[in-house]
């Protein structure tokens, strides 16, 4: 197959294949998957810093 023709372990094509051929139920690389996660975790930690802002200005008043 392909890994033995290229000298690649199979694990090594799976893993490329999942990195950068797009899901069938989402239609994202696992690449485009990995980035919105990290920008999800992100924009939670933004959210709950300007809870605890809100929280402190709000007491201030």
């Amino acid at each position: 197959g392909l890994a033995k023709e290229y000298g690649l372990s199979e694990a090594t094509i799976y893993k490329w294949k999942n990195l950068y051929l797009p899901d069938q139920s989402t239609g994202l690389t696992g690449k485009e998957v990995a980035e919105l996660r990290k920008e999800n975790a992100r924009l939670n930690e933004e959210l709950e810093i300007l809870k605890k802002a809100a929280a402190i200005f709000s007491r201030k008043t």
